[in-house]
């Protein structure tokens, strides 16, 4: 009885510290050397992504190089029907930055040990995988759908760098019907504000009565435009009050005067009282 206890214990799952569990993958059947994964349940509190919801997503460490998306989810296809899945070179959230390249005009990829986000049909397949036991291990590069390494791995690269004509033409072709359609689309909203905003010459805005629900938009630069050149007539009115260079210079020259006079009936003033000792300025 002691032995069958013994294989009883082998074919138990391998949990470490962290709640991972530790999934042994071969490159081939008859490989020697295995390599380890480390899977675990996706949850993280944080992620609002629709992407990897967090009951179906499972988390995987220790990627190797060699795997690519088709075959990682054909090694995660035997515990259930795979939805995506999502290789990245460090752990963090599905949200990406900057913009949005073809897949003509992609960068290079990192080589390196990533990690994965694997996405299943079902919830249930999540525990199939948590529970596979360590000694049963995962086959990489099966006869059926080998992985290709070495020069036959350069040469399919080398292939794949090639971009049919066909395909970069219907790519430009929706490319540029979706800016045409952007651009279309700004020039009607920008039309429809200049209306909402039209003002007469005094310079008053025709409001309309419209929708309490509708929120109001934010300045536009047509809006900008027509406040500038609001001011800038409010300062020629202005400017029309005093037209002559003379009648500038003529008003400044009496109000130096008007003080100046001031300036030296003050001073007479301090002086009597200086002389009748009556001047006290603490």
């Amino acid at each position: 009885m002691a032995p069958s206890k013994k294989k009883h214990a082998a074919s138990q799952a391998s949990i470490i510290p962290g709640g991972f569990t530790v999934l042994s993958l071969q490159f081939t059947s008859d490989s020697a050397a295995q390599h380890n994964l480390c899977v675990k349940e996706h949850r993280v509190r944080e992620e609002k992504s629709s992407h990897r919801p967090l009951d179906r997503t499972l988390f995987v460490l220790n990627v190797p190089p060699y795997c690519s998306h088709g075959i990682v989810k054909e090694l995660f296809s035997q515990f259930g029907i795979v939805q995506s899945v999502e290789l990245r070179d460090h752990p963090g959230s599905s949200d990406r930055t900057g913009p949005k390249l073809t897949k003509f005009f992609k960068p290079a990829e990192k080589q390196g040990f990533k990690v994965g986000y694997v996405v299943f049909q079902d919830a249930s397949s999540i525990s199939a995988a948590k529970s596979h036991p360590y000694n049963v291990p995962l086959v990489a590069s099966k006869q059926q759908n080998p992985v290709r390494t070495g020069v036959q791995k350069w040469i399919q690269q080398y292939r794949e760098t090639f971009v049919q004509p066909e395909k970069l033409q219907e790519t430009v072709d929706s490319f540029m019907q979706q800016y045409d359609k952007r651009k279309e689309e700004e020039a009607e909203r920008q039309k429809e504000e200049a209306e909402k905003q039209r003002e007469d010459e005094e310079g008053w805005v025709k409001v309309k009565r419209g929708n309490k629900a509708v929120k109001a938009r934010p300045h536009t630069e047509a809006a900008n435009q027509k406040a500038l050149q609001r001011e800038i007539r409010k300062k020629k009115r202005k400017e029309l009050m005093n037209f002559y260079t003379w009648q500038h210079k003529n008003t400044q020259k009496e109000h130096i005067a008007e003080l100046r006079k001031k300036f030296e009936e003050d001073k007479q003033r301090i002086a009597l009282l200086r002389a009748q000792r009556k001047f006290r300025p603490y």
